[in-house]
């Protein structure tokens, strides 16, 4: 298909702005560019609280929307964008409520350390750490520990899918769904999506290297699944998935195969290629159409994930 006319729309705007390349600048300057784009407003929740939770001698900030009703809720841990390097939890504020209203769940959306001050596998640890808080602390905000799922988009996605993998490995975590939104699985910049996306479409071959370059220690990290999901010898075993991608997103081609490795390890999971859209689309449902029905089929993906784990725990 070609570029949805809405897309085509958003990229004349962001070029309109002027901002230089996230690889030609300081992650510095990345941060303040992003915090100087407009954000849209996300909807209303019963309940916004931050806290913060202890990984070591640090305190990782997160900010916890819980809808209206009773609870106990089923929850979501959510990590934002940003190529591990810029993003925060205002940048995550819209997504964050508007999934805290659709699938009525809390959201406990996650403030990780970002590179290259904080390497991997910091940003990871933060997640980690973060999700396992909520398991063992449901009660404090309202949750059922047996109906936790992770999700982020991009680099949130890489890190969700991440936690998933640790989660089994380690035994110490139950996750129900993952909700993998254009993930980044992969150290690889030859696939088809990286070609023909290249340059253009928001995110560029350029910047994903820029990205990973602040965010791996050493070139062995490249080929760590809880870095790059897809370098995962075993994914049997793993919590249901919806992988969500972009066709104009030099990361579709990766999140696919990460989501055909799921299936083909058995593991219950929906890939929907959302055509004529660019990455970050998910986060635009306020300007483009795709970008509503994108976190709607999030939403209703929990809601049936969350449902039917809630009757298997019943039997």
């Amino acid at each position: 298909m070609p570029l949805d006319p809405q897309a085509r729309t958003v990229l004349d705007a962001m070029d309109e702005l002027g901002l230089p390349p996230n690889h030609t600048i300081s992650p510095e300057e990345a941060r303040a560019n992003q915090m100087a784009r407009p954000r849209p407003q996300g909807p209303e929740v019963a309940k916004v609280e931050d806290r913060t939770i202890a990984n070591g001698d640090f305190q990782v900030p997160v900010r916890i929307y819980t809808p209206a009703g009773d609870g106990p809720f089923p929850v979501l841990s959510w990590f934002h964008g940003g190529g591990w390097v810029i993003g925060n939890l205002e940048t995550a504020d819209c997504v964050s409520r508007q999934l805290a209203v659709g699938a009525d769940c809390v959201v406990v959306s996650v403030d990780y350390r970002l590179a290259p001050e904080a390497k991997f596998p910091v940003p990871f640890d933060d997640c980690y750490v973060a999700t396992k808080w909520i398991s063992q602390n449901a009660t404090s905000i309202n949750v059922d520990p047996s109906r936790i799922a992770v999700g982020g988009d991009s680099a949130g996605g890489n890190l969700a899918a991440g936690v998933a993998l640790a989660a089994k490995d380690r035994g110490d975590l139950f996750i129900a769904f993952q909700l993998l939104v254009y993930p980044v699985t992969a150290v690889d910049f030859g696939s088809g999506s990286y070609k023909d996306n290249a340059n253009g479409y928001l995110l560029t071959m350029d910047g994903m290297k820029w990205y990973w370059k602040h965010y791996l220690s050493s070139e062995a990290d490249a080929s760590n699944p809880y870095a790059a999901p897809l370098a995962a010898k075993d994914v049997s075993g793993q919590p249901p998935a919806l992988v969500i991608t972009a066709e104009f997103d030099p990361l579709r081609d990766e999140g696919e195969a990460y989501a055909k490795k799921l299936k083909d390890a058995g593991v219950p999971t929906t890939a929907t290629r959302y055509d004529g859209m660019i990455h970050g689309f998910f986060g635009m449902s306020s300007v483009l159409d795709k970008g509503e029905q994108a976190v709607s089929q999030a939403t209703t993906a929990l809601k049936a994930a969350f449902a039917a784990n809630k009757e298997a725990a019943a039997r």
